[in-house]
């Protein structure tokens, strides 16, 4: 090997390691932290447990899009939905376990269910729409009408919507019981394979990888399989290291500061282990690519929404509980606004198109859930949510059908 050859391989590996390398360093005050060879405090303890979730979020969001290259269909499909919410996963199910023996924990698991399900759609979804609208705009300032503009998605994008919709048809027991039936989790997370196995039989192309995932997917075979497995182990021990830290400092943290703590861990922790995919999904939007950005948050959505809600009983269950995990109401409004808002976004996903205006008014109506917290408040807005999602599907009653049974059917059979 040449001197230059030499140098440009060590160039190489040093921009490849440099971004882990960070996220490792940012990591270390938390790793120390749960080792007990030091005390930071609630306060401090929750903000380097949360530096840590983020930063193996994004560890785990770099090597899981280049592991496309090597996993086909619905292996590959698997992974990355797992992937992608791991640390919310880790987070939800140890309040949920811990519930099982301390009951007060209960409310934490669905708040924390629940504000990452509103965040995806009422933030994440907008936000792709907003960002691709002033990427186009910045192309083409004076031909681009806003009225004209939207997000459109692949037809297969409407095999999502479907299991969003059956979903939440199967969810909204929760509110009507005022429980988390076992069963319920169980047929949710059953709904979740069979959403692993459809999408293992749609066309997948190439994936488009950027940045870090883009170096390390151009590493040979081997090497490339070697460096995402020891990144996978690192990332998943770091999260599984901080999450209890992260969960227990974040209600203390609460306590000491005044902050309700139910709304902390409805919107802080989702917005630490949802921030690698935000990022993925906005640079998509940015490079003109907003399908694909939306795509993403929809296939997340999809996946909190079946797996993740559905784990809460099971974990409840295996901590000591009984079989089903019991709501106050509190948590009875929480889940009714979820399924409300989660219905108004099928609706106006319905013609595969998302405009400027729907998604401004997704904005809007998450935002003010977000700045107005009031139980009594909530359950107006849901039924605000409810009121327009029902006067769009009169107008689009007929790809209501088509929507739902859009899950049964394979892209051959069509």
């Amino acid at each position: 090997m040449s001197s230059q050859n030499a140098a440009d391989n060590r160039n190489f590996w040093f921009r490849l390691s440099l971004p882990f390398l960070i996220c490792l360093a940012l990591s270390a005050p938390a790793l120390t932290a749960a080792a007990g060879l030091w005390n930071p405090g609630a306060i401090l303890g929750a903000t380097i447990s949360g530096s840590a979730i983020v930063a193996a979020a994004f560890m785990l969001g770099w090597v899981g899009e280049a592991a496309e290259l090597d996993l086909a269909g619905g292996l590959a499909v698997g992974l990355l939905a797992i992937v992608t919410i791991l640390p919310e996963y880790v987070v939800s199910i140890y309040f949920a376990f811990a519930a099982g023996k301390d009951p007060s924990m209960v409310q934490y698991a669905s708040a924390n269910v629940t504000g990452a399900n509103r965040l995806l759609l009422g933030f994440g979804w907008p936000l792709v729409a907003l960002i691709a609208f002033l990427a186009v705009r910045a192309a083409k300032p004076k031909s681009l009408e806003p009225q004209k503009f939207g997000v459109y998605l692949d037809p297969e994008g409407r095999t999502d919507l479907g299991f969003l919709a059956i979903a939440s048809l199967v969810a909204a027991l929760i509110p009507l019981t005022g429980v988390l039936h076992l069963a319920v989790g169980i047929v949710l997370v059953a709904m979740f394979v069979i959403y692993l196995w459809r999408q293992s039989h749609a066309e997948r192309e190439e994936p488009e990888l950027e940045g870090t995932a883009a170096m390390v997917g151009s590493l040979s075979k081997v090497s490339r399989r070697i460096f995402i497995a020891v990144v996978f182990l690192i990332s998943a021990g770091i999260i599984l290291a901080c999450a209890e830290p992260f969960a227990k400092d974040l209600i203390e943290a609460g306590k000491a500061l005044g902050v309700d703590q139910y709304l902390l861990v409805q919107w802080l922790a989702p917005i630490a282990s949802e921030a690698p995919e935000f990022s993925l999904a906005l640079i998509f939007a940015a490079k003109r690519k907003p399908a694909m950005g939306l795509a993403i948050l929809i296939s997340s959505k999809v996946n909190q929404w079946t797996a993740l809600a559905g784990s809460l009983p099971i974990a409840y269950s295996l901590g000591g509980g009984s079989s089903a995990l019991p709501m106050d109401l509190r948590q009875v409004e929480e889940f009714t606004l979820t399924i409300a808002q989660t219905l108004l976004g099928i609706a106006l996903l319905l013609g595969m198109r998302l405009g400027l205006r729907s998604a401004l008014l997704l904005f809007a109506l998450f935002a003010v859930t977000f700045v107005m917290p009031q139980p009594e408040v909530r359950m107006w807005l849901a039924m605000l949510y409810f009121a327009i999602t029902a006067v769009i599907l009169i107008a689009r009653r007929q790809l209501i059908w088509a929507t739902l049974a859009a899950p049964f059917r394979l892209p051959s059979s069509r």
